[in-house]
């Protein structure tokens, strides 16, 4: 199969119109209170590997449903959210769901250069993140 725009096209697309956060201004900030983290990641990556504390956890899939107010699975954490910043494992999906993000409206969106890696590499604290 061949196909005319790879996966590194796209994420160097979105990333090129959505805005990067290092995690170095992240962990200066200690509180976290003034945005909202959303992790991306697949649910087995959470309890393999653990979570940024007072993250949440949005399911990449469902995203676009969930911050949708239109939508049957809109999810009561989008009623009037901080600013967002979403992190998956490397920041390539968060890339792409944050240029998702601002087609669809949200203006206040970011996404973690380097993704939890990077996080996680920096020395930033992680949570474990139990099975239900």
């Amino acid at each position: 199969m061949e196909l005319s725009t790879g996966f590194r096209q796209l994420v160097a697309e979105a990333e090129s119109r959505v805005k990067r956060v290092q995690v170095t201004d992240l962990l200066e900030d200690a509180q976290r209170q003034n945005y909202m983290l959303v992790d991306l990641r697949d649910i087995r990556e959470l309890w393999r590997e653990g979570t940024i504390p007072g993250s949440i956890h949005v399911p990449r899939g469902m995203l676009e449903f969930w911050v949708d107010p239109e939508s049957p699975y809109f999810h009561k954490a989008f009623i009037d959210p901080k600013p967002l910043i979403l992190f998956c494992n490397k920041g390539w999906r968060s890339a792409l769901a944050a240029d998702v993000c601002q087609r669809m409206g949200i203006t206040r969106v970011a996404h973690i250069e380097g993704g939890y890696e990077a996080w996680v590499a920096a020395g930033g604290a992680v949570e474990p993140k139990e099975k239900r």
